[in-house]
């Protein structure tokens, strides 16, 4: 019966080729819209890390109070002391601490220009925790840390720069006049959103860094953050030549993660937090009733507001113009399905049931609505070829036309032609065979 009904929807499609056209050129608009969007919104609302994303928590003391934080929230980052607390209590499995640096690579030949370099400062647990990808060597060790040794990783493309895409572990490179020797040359490896040190780089989606080199090796040799710097009072500025100042101050610049796997370690951190706050408060230097945080992945990420505006935005108004496009196509199948009353009645006169009809006619629909997805498909990917003309080009080269936006696309096509198809199936089921037959006799 299904080849029956679509050898039928076809001879109709053949009958009404104006009207047919018509819609399917509204359904593949509508949904080539929406795919555009939806991918780059796909691509911002991505769990960047699903298989340990509740795992992962960024913890936040305030240290500024409630006459400056915002809404009562603690700040995003933490400052050095509290930083420096949270890493060395080990309450966690593994416990990270992250800021944005920038380092100049000296090449040994003279004659070459220096290379500027973004790079992360990290502490030893940072590769394990984010499942980073090695294509030679490895991190370093947490005795590193603490001898603040002058290692570095670095990305596949600052080696490939620099040594061909050889194995360079083991050997040096010049930073800012010191040399480091390298532990770990990284695979192709770019998280996206950058989720673990966007609050230290401004942009979830910015390029990857290039170097990571050991916390404790930073601070040592006083290397300011890049990243964002905020202070209560703003007093005090990270470029300023006394660095013990800022160590010492109550600025908030370094972003910490903690992995807690069970959900007993979540709660005990969460007491822990409190309880550290609180012993600030019993020592003089907070003011105020504890007040912490502790967010996983998934959470951060809405706390940063990750999704850009104009995605979401953009998403929005395909979706409703893929609406007005339905409306117009529910009349247009209306009038399609009325015209041929006359076939109807008929059909029915000889004993097609209503049941049969409905058929009939979502049948009609589903063709039309796979032919406005075929056509959808063509236009999703030559808007796909365009998108970084409307949204952020950070964002638009990561959006993919891949498998399953197409299938998505056909699925939404189709479907989106049965729901319209569904008013004017029903008014043509209402056909009355006994009027139309004396209608045309």
């Amino acid at each position: 019966m299904l080849a029956y009904y679509f050898d039928l929807a076809l001879r109709g499609c053949r009958r009404s080729k104006a009207l047919t056209a018509l819609v399917v050129v509204l359904m593949g608009c509508g949904v080539a819209t929406c795919m555009v969007t939806f991918a780059v919104f796909r691509v911002a609302a991505a769990d960047p890390i699903p298989w340990k994303s509740g795992q992962l928590f960024v913890p936040q003391i305030d240290n500024f109070g409630p006459a400056h934080n915002w809404k009562g929230e603690p700040p995003i980052l933490l400052s050095y002391t509290d930083a420096q607390a949270l890493l060395h209590a080990r309450q966690a499995k593994r416990q990270v601490l992250i800021y944005g640096s920038k380092w100049t690579v000296l090449p040994d030949d003279a004659r070459q220009q220096p290379l500027p370099q973004e790079g992360d400062a990290v502490s030893s647990d940072f590769f394990a925790m984010f499942d980073a990808r090695f294509r030679y060597g490895g991190g370093w060790s947490a005795h590193d840390d603490d001898q603040r040794a002058a290692v570095v990783v670095i990305s596949s493309a600052l080696n490939q720069k620099l040594f061909g895409g050889a194995d360079s572990v083991g050997r040096e490179i010049n930073l800012d006049a010191h040399v480091y020797r390298i532990v770990g040359v990284l695979d192709e490896w770019e998280p996206r959103p950058r989720y673990f040190d966007m609050a230290s780089t401004f942009y979830a989606f910015s390029h990857p860094r290039q170097l990571y080199l050991p916390f404790s090796r930073a601070i040592d040799v006083r290397k300011a953050t890049t990243g964002q710097f905020y202070c209560s009072t703003n007093t005090v500025d990270p470029d300023l030549p006394d660095w013990s100042s800022v160590l010492r101050s109550e600025c908030a610049w370094i972003v910490a993660w903690v992995e807690l796997p069970a959900r007993a370690d979540v709660a005990r951190y969460r007491d822990w937090l409190r309880n550290y706050a609180a012993e600030q408060q019993r020592l003089g230097r907070f003011a105020w009733s504890p007040n912490t945080g502790l967010s996983n992945v998934g959470q951060w990420l809405h706390v940063m507001k990750v999704v850009p505006k104009s995605s979401a935005l953009s998403l929005i108004v395909s979706v409703s113009f893929l609406l007005i496009c339905l409306v117009n196509v529910v009349g247009l199948m209306l009038a399609r399905f009325m015209r041929r009353a006359p076939e109807i009645g008929v059909r029915r006169a000889l004993g097609a049931s209503r049941g049969v009809i409905y058929r009939q006619f979502l049948v009609e629909a589903a063709v039309i609505g796979l032919a406005g997805g075929v056509l959808g498909l063509l236009l999703t990917a030559l808007g796909m070829a365009g998108i970084g003309k409307v949204f952020e080009p950070e964002l638009a080269r990561l959006a993919r036309l891949d498998a399953s936006l197409l299938l998505l696309t056909v699925l939404v096509a189709v479907l989106a032609s049965l729901i319209a198809a569904l008013y004017p199936t029903w008014r043509a089921a209402q056909v009355q065979p006994a009027w139309q037959l004396k209608v045309n006799g």
